[in-house]
């Protein structure tokens, strides 16, 4: 079989999307320099040409907006065609919303989802068949430690973790049988340029939440981040696993935060237990 998940078989073949900066950047970077082939994607060609001046053939570049699934689509099969096999599949464009449940619109909200979650999915859907016939590949998704815990004010964007996360975790139930490897990672707060409004849309303000988001900011700006130039060799260990985790955690916050908050859970639920076993009837 051409495709290996050591690194035995020599370079692997990454397809990542949102590869113009942040954690994208520095990914398909990394790969390339470790000698493997990219297929890097943005929206436009131009934030990634310096990849190509670099790495010539040992890289793709093409332009790609995950929100419109034809170009998804082409340009997955471009690259399978271009590099004969695709072994690694890394959905990684996405953005944050900042505004309260009450603020955002509809609109605001379908955007959203249609970035974080509908483009992911129509990559997915586009590799799933070629990986099939190769027999075998790996999913990556960067999803993020909100996917499990929430915080107020990026509310909409917590819950397109969560989607993300939910449809992860079945994903990776339906293709195994097709020796398709699915690893959802799982970024702390990084030094990226994922707080930049390139990164970030608002939703239009209401006065009586100025207070809460003066709060929550002030907090954030003084928390501690990773370095997003510290992580390529993690996420290396990741794909080259044999037996790759369905859920990563990059950098060391989110576990004692995900901890407590599930300890919290179990402990409420545990508290009412009595009275929901009661209405079972």
């Amino acid at each position: 079989m051409e495709h290996q998940n050591d690194n035995s078989s020599g370079s692997k073949v990454w397809f990542i999307t949102g590869t113009s900066r942040g954690f994208g950047r520095v990914w398909a970077d990394a790969a390339l320099k470790r000698g493997d082939k990219v297929a890097a994607t943005a929206r436009k060609l131009e934030s990634i040409a310096d990849l190509k001046e670099k790495y010539c053939a040992n890289v793709l570049t093409l332009e790609l907006d995950v929100t419109k699934p034809e170009q998804v689509k082409a340009a997955v099969e471009q690259a399978h065609a271009h590099f004969g096999r695709l072994d690694i599949v890394f959905n990684n464009a996405g953005y944050s919303l900042v505004g309260t449940i009450e603020e955002a619109s509809a609109d605001d909200v379908r955007a959203l989802y249609e970035t974080n979650i509908l483009g992911p999915l129509a990559v997915i859907k586009a590799a799933l068949p070629l990986l099939r016939k190769q027999g075998g590949g790996h999913i990556l998704g960067t999803s993020s430690g909100l996917g499990h815990v929430t915080m107020p004010v990026i509310g909409y964007y917590c819950s397109s973790k969560w989607a993300f996360e939910a449809i992860h975790e079945s994903l990776a139930a339906e293709v195994k049988q097709f020796g398709i490897k699915v690893t959802i990672i799982e970024p702390g707060a990084y030094a990226t340029e994922f707080g930049s409004q390139e990164s970030l849309k608002f939703a239009a303000g209401m006065d009586i939440y100025t207070d809460l988001k003066t709060q929550l900011f002030d907090g954030l700006k003084n928390m501690e981040r990773g370095d997003p130039n510290a992580t390529p060799d993690a996420i290396f260990k990741v794909v080259d696993a044999e037996n790759p985790p369905l859920r990563f955690n990059l950098g060391r916050h989110n576990l004692p935060w995900v901890r407590a908050a599930y300890a919290e859970r179990l402990a409420t639920w545990e508290a009412w237990e009595e009275i929901s076993n009661s209405a079972q009837g």
